[in-house]
């Protein structure tokens, strides 16, 4: 089932008692076709809109403008059990008195009128479900006595088992351990090929959404930042919000210039670009786009070498990096030309990106143009169309990059700088406590210059001896 959403827009009331009529946008003019047959995930950080979008879609909350569309009908004011749609929620939201042969079923139950089943139907169905799920020997159990990737079977068993038009999969793995949640996900992948139902799949976590996506959406703030097959997309950011989110490590940024056909980072030109204007720029580096170099054109300090086996992670610092440590994926091979304090490396062409400081938006340069018109033409051949967000950028509060970093102190300037706060204060005591003996020094001289009295005078008069 294709699903198209037009103009698909969100606005809640802002909550904020100082904010009188106020309003927060949650999804703002959202535009996507989602072919028939396939899994999309929707990607983003926290509070992005892909819940919001996926509720909009299950029918569970009413889009503000804009229209929802299952192939040809249109369901934007559909009731969500009109709508055939199965939905699994993050916390699988499972009947706990219920046997998961009855929470299968449940969805069933409520069907009326002619898709009303008979009582072997049911069974037949549930048992069809809980077998492609691999759930089949616990049907007699409650969701206590299982495990949490089991629980997440049995709901994904009850959304298929009414035999959606489309699924929707609201962040289903993060209740999951690691290894709980890779075979989950590979579950996942598996049963929706098998189905073939149209599948819609949020999280925030973007290992899960390349891993089993045909295609990502990636969100920002209830704005679409770009779509596209995974790998595509990582490879061809088309923004630096996109740049950054993808990727672990995640990219090293630097803050760099684009002068007379060179790249530079600081004072070193590190790459031609021919064709491209001089401007500010940030520079984007992928941690497996650097070559090791004795005469590599980009220099760093050596901070320590993390071994990962068949590769080694170079950790090391410049001065111009807008991350506190630049992170450098080489081959072990090569680890052991590390020697000093200070590496270079050369770049790899493909794997540099570079946008521009005021818009952030992509700069293409070299092979890179190429590159990119081949995948805006394998997309259309495949019947996608690509997305990216056009107008300005959406910002959150301090979300531009910060270009300069203050270096950490060492435990000597920390120290150096204690005993200076410290003399301050024995400082300002001293200071105080000389004024008080000062004032007090003022007055004893004010009593001793003061005229005697008549008595006092007689008293202090010497007596002649008779």
């Amino acid at each position: 089932m294709k699903v198209v959403l037009q103009n698909l827009t969100k606005i809640f009331p802002s909550r904020n008692k100082n904010d009188k009529g106020g309003e927060v946008v949650a999804v703002n003019d959202f535009n996507l076709e989602i072919p028939d047959g396939k899994l999309i995930g929707l990607l983003g950080p926290s509070g992005c809109g892909k819940s919001t979008t996926l509720y909009m879609i299950s029918g569970l909350q009413t889009p503000t403008r804009g229209k929802i569309f299952f192939g040809d009908d249109d369901v934007t004011k559909l009731a969500p059990e009109n709508r055939g749609i199965g939905l699994v929620f993050q916390n699988y939201a499972l009947y706990p008195h219920m046997t998961v042969q009855q929470n299968i079923m449940f969805p069933l139950q409520n069907l009326k009128g002619e898709q009303r089943l008979s009582k072997e139907e049911m069974l037949k169905r549930a048992n069809e479900v809980a077998k492609l799920v691999q759930i089949d020997e616990y049907m007699q159990r409650k969701p206590a006595e299982l495990s949490g990737g089991q629980q997440q079977r049995v709901a994904i068993a009850r959304a298929l088992v009414k035999m959606p038009r489309v699924l929707l999969l609201d962040e289903p793995l993060s209740n999951l351990d690691a290894r709980l949640r890779l075979q989950t996900r590979e579950e996942i992948r598996r049963i929706q090929r098998d189905t073939g139902i149209t599948t819609i799949f949020v999280t925030h976590d973007q290992e899960e959404a390349m891993s089993i996506s045909d295609y990502i959406v990636v969100m920002k703030l209830g704005v679409i930042m770009q779509t596209g097959k995974p790998q595509w997309v990582y490879d061809d950011p088309a923004n630096l919000f996109v740049a950054k989110f993808l990727g672990a490590p995640p990219i090293n940024l630097f803050a760099g210039m684009v002068r007379a056909g060179k790249l530079y980072i600081g004072e070193e030109d590190v790459l031609d670009l021919d064709g491209v204007e001089d401007q500010e720029v940030y520079v984007g580096i992928r941690p497996e786009g650097f070559l090791l170099a004795e005469d590599g054109r980009l220099s760093c300090s050596v901070s320590g070498v993390d071994v990962m086996g068949r590769d080694v992670s170079v950790v090391s610092t410049n001065e111009n990096s807008l991350n506190a440590l630049v992170r450098s994926i080489i081959s072990s091979d090569d680890a052991e030309a590390i020697t000093g304090d200070t590496v270079r490396f050369n770049l790899k062409q493909h794997k540099v990106f570079i946008f521009n400081k005021e818009t952030e938006k992509r700069v293409y340069f070299g092979r890179q143009i190429a590159a990119h018109e081949e995948m805006l033409q394998k997309m259309r051949e495949e019947g996608q169309d690509y997305v990216t967000h056009t107008g300005p950028l959406p910002r959150e509060a301090d979300d531009k990059p910060k270009e300069k970093k203050q270096a950490p102190k060492t435990k000597g300037q920390i120290v150096l700088g204690f005993f200076k706060k410290i003399g301050g204060l024995f400082k300002k005591l001293f200071a105080k406590i000389k004024g008080l003996f000062t004032k007090k020094g003022a007055k004893s001289a004010a009593e001793n210059e003061a005229p005697m009295s008549e008595t006092e005078d007689a008293e202090n008069t010497p007596k002649s001896e008779d």
